[in-house]
């Protein structure tokens, strides 16, 4: 393949895209901040056993999709696959602990070694949000209710489906790990290879296997509803009714396990059928035991991220380019006149196209390719009356203004 191609996995993004690219992180952002949540930013890249560590050794994403190096150093390092556990790592090397609760968002590229599809790439962008030090589901509510105002404000959550699952405390989870076990290990010969290990390490993770015939055998494997306890079915409980009050629909999903080894109690994902194979837009849920995990004090945490790309291509409208307005010197007196107005004018707060050379024709052909709304056309007969025109490039009317008068003038095309 050419060095001039980008990387497999990676891809440009022009500005027709990069304008709804945007717009899903200003929205996020905007929604995010009357939630009360504080925007940061983590190192693209971490030490290896950041993420070695809270991911679990036996998660796809460790085994076969991190982009991990070798510094000259020794040391090793990943580009970031998920943000939850740098801002877990954050919270500690931070010495945040005495800041309790913490609520932060972030936006920013990801980066996982998978077979690039439809609205996956091995270099992708997440908009996350992350509440620590909240122990009870009000939490949970809160950032699903986040999620729920994001996609609304995006226009797309009539077409996204909130699916919700509890996994539990640690109790219920070793009550199903045992029973899950026995069922399996009576298939043991039928599972995939990676199944069969996951047997051995972390047997939840056989529930969120993509191998069809594992699948099969999970169709009829233990629910674990039928191995909560008092203490979770409450949680789970409370955070259902709290949807309910907030009229946030869900559809309960028994074999929605979060893959990743941090998670307990509510797991849950926005999906959409609009997408293909890359159902999930926006997902996530509790992880009380990531910090400690990490070495640090038990500290209960619940959070999300959503795929920009996946939000972008859900969004059913185009995200138009500002409309500029076109400044345009005729003759070359103009020019320098031309320049010191373009940059006053762009001082004061307007958007201005000056073009860098050209005929008044092909200046004016450049504006309306641009959509620009309005021209102000600078010869020098008007110069020399310290007058310009201004034309709407609408209705093509046209007006004679005095140069001082025209910032104020050009407010109504703002």
């Amino acid at each position: 393949m050419s060095a001039l191609q980008p990387v497999r996995g990676t891809r440009d993004i022009l500005p027709e895209e990069m304008r709804r690219h945007r717009a899903v992180i200003e929205t996020a952002r905007e929604t995010a901040e009357r939630y009360g949540y504080l925007e940061m930013a983590t190192p693209i890249f971490e030490f290896t056993e950041v993420f070695k560590r809270t991911l679990g050794d036996t998660s796809d994403i460790v085994t076969k999709e991190m982009y991990t190096f070798e510094m000259k150093e020794g040391e090793q390092i990943t580009l970031r696959p998920e943000n939850t556990a740098g801002v877990a790592r954050a919270f500690m090397s931070g010495g945040l602990a005495q800041e309790l609760p913490l609520k932060f968002f972030y936006a920013g590229p990801m980066f996982r070694h998978e077979r690039p599809q439809k609205g996956r790439q091995r270099q992708f962008h997440q908009f996350g949000a992350e509440l620590l030090g909240v122990p009870k589901a009000q939490g949970d509510i809160e950032l699903i209710a986040l999620g729920a105002h994001i996609l609304s404000g995006l226009g797309v959550y009539e077409n996204t489906t909130l699916e919700l699952n509890t996994l539990g405390d640690s109790e219920s989870r070793t009550a199903y790990r045992a029973a899950l076990v026995e069922y399996f290990s009576e298939h043991r010969d039928d599972l995939s290879a990676d199944s069969r290990d996951r047997l051995e390490r972390n047997p939840l993770r056989i529930l969120d296997s993509k191998n069809e015939g594992d699948r099969r055998l999970v169709a009829g494997a233990p629910v674990f509803g039928d191995y909560m306890n008092a203490e979770s079915q409450d949680f789970f409980a409370t955070v259902k009714q709290g949807l309910d009050s907030l009229g946030i629909a869900y559809r309960l999903n028994a074999r929605l396990v979060r893959g990743l080894d941090y998670y307990c109690h509510t797991a849950f994902e926005f999906t959409t059928e609009l997408l293909g194979a890359q159902s999930a837009v926006l997902a996530g849920g509790r992880y009380d035991g990531l910090v400690q995990t990490m070495g640090g004090p038990a500290t209960p945490g619940v959070g999300w991220a959503a795929g920009i790309e996946r939000l972008s291509m859900l969004m059913d409208r185009d995200v138009p380019a500002p409309r500029l307005i076109a400044v345009i010197p005729v003759g070359q007196a103009a020019e320098a006149v031309a320049l010191n107005l373009t940059q006053k004018l762009r001082h004061a707060g307007y958007g201005i196209e000056l073009g860098f050379s050209g005929n008044v024709r092909k200046r004016m052909k450049r504006a309306n390719k641009l959509g620009a709304r309005a021209a102000v056309l600078l010869d020098e007969d008007e110069l020399a009356n310290n007058s310009a025109t201004v034309r709407d490039l609408d209705s093509g009317e046209q007006e004679l203004v005095s140069l001082e008068a025209v910032a104020g003038y050009l407010a109504r095309y703002r």
